[in-house]
């Protein structure tokens, strides 16, 4: 009787060792051209938390042995791998783009903030669980606390509804700087040709609040100021180049 209980006491203190949580490293790729994917959302929903990898596809989150992880990018499906003591976890995204037959489109483009308006209607549904509207509601007793608005702020679907409203805003800035720093408008003032204009444009991008609040004569001053500035040195502010990785063969089934 005496080993018995022993035995119990020894099972109930090892058992939640296997239920902790441990560091766990991994890489996402493309699952067609099998090159390593950067900006990708890394979700554990069993602890809530969730991560962007870095620049070379690779992440370390927490995880333990049971638990579903999912990995999101735009233009991506989603792909969800089981953590089962792996040493490493491996993502596949596979591009959800269509390839069309080249179409002239005559018309105005679309400007950001039209391109904006479009996804907030496209993602309304999605976006509808984070908001906060409606926190106070009226009824026939008075005022009170909407139940609808306090899910929402308090839900994961609300978090992510947020999290995904944060991602529209960060593509829309990036929209209209691009609007304005044109390879086209670019070239006419400094009168580079490609590579070096492209290189020179990814090192010196102009940030958002400089965008909106820059004048035309001093917008032209900073691409030419910048411009000198690249010619002195061009490597000053270029990123390493990416270390090649060998793709372990993934034929296996997560």
């Amino acid at each position: 009787m005496k080993f018995l209980l022993t035995l119990l006491l020894s099972t109930c203190c090892v058992a939640p060792l296997f239920a902790q949580n441990k560091a766990v490293q991994g890489f996402v790729i493309d699952k067609d051209s099998k090159l390593r994917l950067a900006k990708v959302y890394i979700y554990n929903p069993s602890i809530d938390e969730g991560l962007y990898n870095n620049t070379k596809g690779e992440f370390t989150t927490n995880a333990k042995v049971g638990d579903t992880l999912f990995a999101a990018l735009s233009g991506y499906g989603m792909d969800t791998v089981v953590y089962k003591g792996q040493s490493a976890l491996i993502f596949q995204l596979k591009s959800i783009a269509i390839k069309l037959k080249e179409v002239k489109i005559f018309g105005k483009q679309p400007t950001p903030a039209e391109q904006y308006s479009q996804k907030l209607q496209e993602y309304k549904y999605a976006l509808d669980k984070g908001s906060s509207k409606n926190l106070l509601s009226l009824g026939p007793t008075g005022a009170g606390l909407g139940i609808d608005a306090i899910y929402n702020l308090l839900s994961r679907s609300g978090k992510n509804a947020r999290h995904l409203q944060a991602i529209l805003e960060k593509d829309y800035r990036e929209d209209i700087i691009d609007f304005r720093f044109r390879p086209d408008y670019v070239k006419g003032i400094i009168g580079a040709e490609e590579p070096e204009l492209n290189d020179f444009m990814l090192q010196y991008r102009p940030t958002y609040q400089f965008v909106l609040t820059a004048s035309d004569y001093a917008f032209v001053q900073f691409v030419r100021n910048s411009y000198a500035t690249y010619k002195r040195n061009p490597s000053m502010f270029r990123l390493p180049k990416l270390p090649k990785v060998n793709v372990p063969n993934l034929s296996y089934e997560n």
